[in-house]
């Protein structure tokens, strides 16, 4: 990931339109990399397996609309922004119904288009948590009820290592074993904060009483949870995740 701009998605079914869509926005202040779908289904895969900033997207596609493929985005755990860009105004009550960031008509103009994406970036940057603000006193340690073979057993908060969001569930990642648990990613993190779980992506919370360092590989941030146990770091989550841990002292201010 290049942390000097955003990763984006766009799509367009057509591909003249996609091609153009996509130069326009890596001519863009503060995007770092476009990634190009001509479906909504595409898209989605894109989505699902990498870290993305924000969708700058069409609304009439084939098959899977923009509209639909929005609302299915704003149920992820933590939803990038949508941008639509189309060429027709009547779905603008529609789009602004499901929360878009900004609805742009084509043809684009390159100064309205940095428009949007300073819309993008300033909803990202209201997205990151306050690491400055007063911690809390960190609860007693909790057990969490979980079904495995059909017997309910119970889990301490003290010995999961990391959490990971998937779809309406989370999975509680102990050393040795994965627990999937009914209960929004969202609800855990401000449960858990005081007893220093970190959101460090929009999939993934980390306990940091078990990080040994931050790693790059790739281009890739990743947090080292030890015996070979690790997550992805978003770029957008990296500054609070670094600046987190540095107060806890789990990493060294230089880092």
């Amino acid at each position: 990931m290049n942390n000097d701009g955003l990763i984006v998605v766009a799509v367009d079914d057509e591909p003249p339109a996609l091609a153009e869509l996509a130069y326009l926005l890596d001519g863009t202040p503060g995007i770092a990399q476009v990634r190009t779908a001509s479906t909504a289904t595409a898209a989605l895969e894109l989505l699902q397996a990498d870290d993305v900033d924000a969708v700058f997207m069409d609304i009439r596609m084939p098959g899977m609309d923009g509209l639909a493929l929005a609302r299915i985005i704003g149920r992820f755990t933590a939803p990038p922004p949508v941008v639509f860009v189309t060429a027709y105004d009547s779905h603008a009550v529609d789009a602004f119904d499901i929360a878009a960031v900004d609805y742009l008509l084509k043809p684009i103009r390159a100064q309205r288009l940095a428009q949007a994406v300073v819309r993008v970036q300033r909803q990202l940057e209201a997205e990151v948590p306050d690491v400055q603000a007063p911690a809390e006193e960190a609860p007693a340690d909790e057990t969490i009820a979980v079904e495995l073979g059909g017997v309910t057993r119970y889990v301490k908060r003290s010995d999961i290592v990391y959490v990971e969001a998937q779809r309406d569930y989370v999975r509680l990642h102990t050393r040795t074993a994965g627990h999937l648990v009914r209960v929004p990613l969202a609800n855990l993190e401000e449960r858990w904060a005081p007893a220093g779980f970190l959101r460090v992506h929009r999939r993934y919370l980390v306990n940091a009483a078990y990080v040994e360092g931050l790693r790059t590989a790739g281009g890739r941030l990743t947090v080292d949870l030890g015996e070979e146990q690790s997550v992805p770091v978003s770029r957008r989550h990296t500054p609070a995740v670094k600046a987190a841990l540095v107060e806890s002292r789990r990493l060294e201010r230089d880092t």
